[in-house]
């Protein structure tokens, strides 16, 4: 099978119960991802999958075949942080670190999913585009979670990254 990752065309022979988060720590050496629970509820494995985010400890490999996924390390530049990363360390949006790519790749997507107006369980109009506040965002956020609680941290550096010009 073959797939994108990164904005690289990857080829991999893999078993077909292979996990996509297996496949991109063990076969493909990117270990930003991490293995928290391996059942989808903590959020530290979080890759965008065609632009979408998913719990790569769910997504079976053989079903990302021909598509696109970006990983952590393909968030920026070799050379700069993106703004979003630029933000988590302005705001000191991490403790420990372990979840910190997985509640990049889902704030990258989160503010995607925003641009494109969709709508959150705490949305108050659904007929115009989501105001982003504290309450949107962790909302959004809600999937990733951070055992050293640097939880108002994040919302502040997703605040600014989404306001930035």
């Amino acid at each position: 099978m073959a797939f994108e990752v990164n904005g690289d065309r990857r080829e991999l022979t893999l078993d077909n119960r292979t996990t996509l988060l297996d496949a991109l720590r063990e076969h493909l050496g990117l270990t930003g991802a991490k293995k928290g629970c391996d059942h989808g509820q903590c959020g530290s494995c979080t890759v965008l999958l065609d632009g979408r985010r998913v719990k790569s400890c769910l997504v079976f490999t053989v079903t990302v075949d021909g598509r696109s996924v970006l990983t952590v390390e393909g968030l920026a530049g070799t050379d700069d942080l993106s703004p979003m990363q630029a933000a988590f360390v302005a705001h000191d949006a991490f403790q420990c670190g372990y979840c910190t790519p997985g509640q990049l790749c889902s704030a990258r997507g989160m503010l995607d999913e925003v641009a494109r107006g969709w709508p959150s369980a705490v949305t108050d109009d659904l007929d115009s585009q989501p105001e982003l506040t504290d309450a949107e965002i962790r909302e959004r956020m809600a999937g990733n979670l951070c055992r050293c609680a640097a939880y108002p941290h994040i919302v502040a550096a997703i605040r600014e990254t989404a306001t930035a010009p």
